[in-house]
Parts: C-alpha cells; structure tokens; sequence
C-alpha cells in the first residue's frame, strides 16, 4: 500500500501529467506540410499515456528553485519528446524488438518501421525548436540546448543504449551495468532535473544538489524496472514482462539477485533525498517523487 506522502505526490502528479499531455498536444498540431501518416504516428507515441517522470522533474527542480513550473513548461515538453524518440528507436526490430508500448502498440508495430524511424527523427528535431524558440534568456537557451544534446547522445542515452545491446548473451559486472544505465535511463533524468534548475535561476550548490538527486534516482529506476521484469509486472511495465531474461540482457536482479537488489533501490533513494538539503522545505515534491520509484515495486 502506498504510503500517504505517497499518495499526495499521485494526485499531485496526475495533474502536472495533464497541463504536460496539453503543452505536448499543442507543439505537435502541426501545419499541412506534415504527411498524415507521420502525424499519426507522432501522435501515437507521444501522447500515449506515461508516467511523465522527465518532464515532471523538470517542472519541480524549477519549482524547487522558486521559479513558477509554467516557465518551465516548454523544456518539459522538449524534454519528453527526446525521451519518446529514444522509445519509438528502442523499441525497433534492430533493436530491443518491442512490439508494445505503454499498454499500446509501439510505433513501428502500428505504423512501419519507417515510419516510425521517421516520427523518432522528427520529435528529436522538434525538441530542440521548442527550447530555442520558447526558452529565455539566451544564455539558458543555450545551456538547456548543450545539456539536452548531451544527455541524448553518444556517451550518454545513445552510447548507453548501444552498451546495453553489446551486453546480451554475457557475464558482465555490476560496475558496467550501472555504467551502461546511468547512461541509458540516468542521463535523460538528470538532465531534465538540471535544466529545470536552470531555468528556475538554480545556485551552483543546488545544481551541484539536482545533479546527485537524479543520478541516484535514475539508477534506482532502473533497479526498479528490472525487478518490474523479473517479477512479469506487464501493467506496470504497460509491455511484455520477462523479456531480459529471454534475451539474456544484463540486469540487477540476474546479478545481485532479487532481495540485493531492492535493498540497493532503497540505499539509492535514501542517498537521493538527503541529496536535496540545500533546497530545505521546497524539497517536498522531489522526495515524494524519489520514494513513488521505489514503491513502483511494492
């Protein structure tokens, strides 16, 4: 059962998922020059229902910072159309070879491979038009630009997700495996946390702060995910559980087993959260957050 504080953050985070899902629908009501198949499959992807956990970050690292969440709103949105690309590419037949998604079908497996290559091409080039047009001043335009392409690309989410497929079918150790996901699934987060910062006018000390939250957040998702997959959770997961073991992928629980595992998760989170000192009673929001991952497992 979860437990009160718990419960306050879901209500509080059902509502920040609807104005994010409205901002989200509003950036891709885009003009006739876009073919209505590729619509539809942007559509398809990015509206599907989600957690939101990127663009809520971001909304509550600034909040945690005393800027007003709607300033943030836009590098939300960019935020989340990074991270659904990622899916809609991850979930390719080269790839993980997913043919669900958020308890739908992913977007190649409704729209053809190409298409969907097309759409995750498309929500990338969007991501970065939102930050530049909507995003200021200039000198956090730029900075929230730099962060996101970094955390996107080739020694971070890309370089993760390309150790992740290299990974399958061996031994491994636990430091790759952190190394592989704090890349893969921990870049993304963190990143979101530090441009929410950044916008909200952040003091070095409490990026310095985001920054610890989120990789230990991001690692313990993972950690989380997995136990989600070994224990065949589909509804939580909204795709087919059990599949890491089929595939012979390198997880937490086929290294540390069941029980070592979710005592890591807690260690992360406890880390996460005394993480947030610096940011006193406006820390809330983010601890709420950082024990929902945890008890996504409970």
């Amino acid at each position: 059962m979860a437990s009160e504080e718990t419960s306050q953050f879901l209500k509080q985070s059902a509502q920040l998922r609807e104005a994010v899902d409205a901002a989200l629908a509003r950036y891709i009501d885009f003009d006739k020059g876009c073919p209505s198949q590729l619509r539809k499959a942007i559509r398809h992807s990015l509206l599907a229902p989600g957690k939101r956990l990127r663009p809520i970050l971001v909304l509550l690292a600034a909040e945690a910072c005393g800027c007003d969440k709607g300033r943030a709103m836009p590098a939300a949105c960019a935020v989340e159309m990074v991270h659904t690309y990622s899916l809609i590419h991850d979930d390719l037949p080269a790839m993980d070879d997913d043919d669900v998604r958020r308890g739908l079908p992913s977007c190649h497996a409704a729209y053809g491979v190409a298409t969907a290559i097309l759409a995750g091409d498309a929500l990338l080039a969007l991501a970065f038009q939102v930050l530049a047009d909507q995003i200021r001043p200039a000198e956090i335009t730029c900075r929230c630009c730099a962060e996101l392409a970094a955390a996107a690309g080739a020694t971070a989410l890309v370089g993760g997700q390309a150790d992740d497929l290299l990974a399958e079918r061996t031994e491994g150790t636990l430091s790759h495996l952190e190394s592989i996901h704090s890349r893969k699934t921990g870049a993304m987060i963190y990143t979101s946390l530090r441009i929410g910062g950044r916008i909200g006018g952040a003091s070095n000390e409490q990026l310095a702060a985001l920054d610890t939250y989120g990789r230990r957040v991001g690692l313990a998702f993972q950690v989380i995910d997995d136990l989600l997959d070994a224990r065949g959770d589909e509804q939580v997961l909204g795709k087919p559980a059990g599949k890491d073991q089929k595939r012979g992928k390198l997880t937490f629980p086929g290294l540390l087993g069941i029980e070592e595992s979710e005592r890591r998760a807690g260690l992360l989170i406890d880390e996460a959260c005394r993480a947030l000192a610096p940011f006193g009673d406006r820390a809330g929001s983010l601890e709420a957050l950082a024990r929902y991952v945890l008890e996504r497992n409970r």
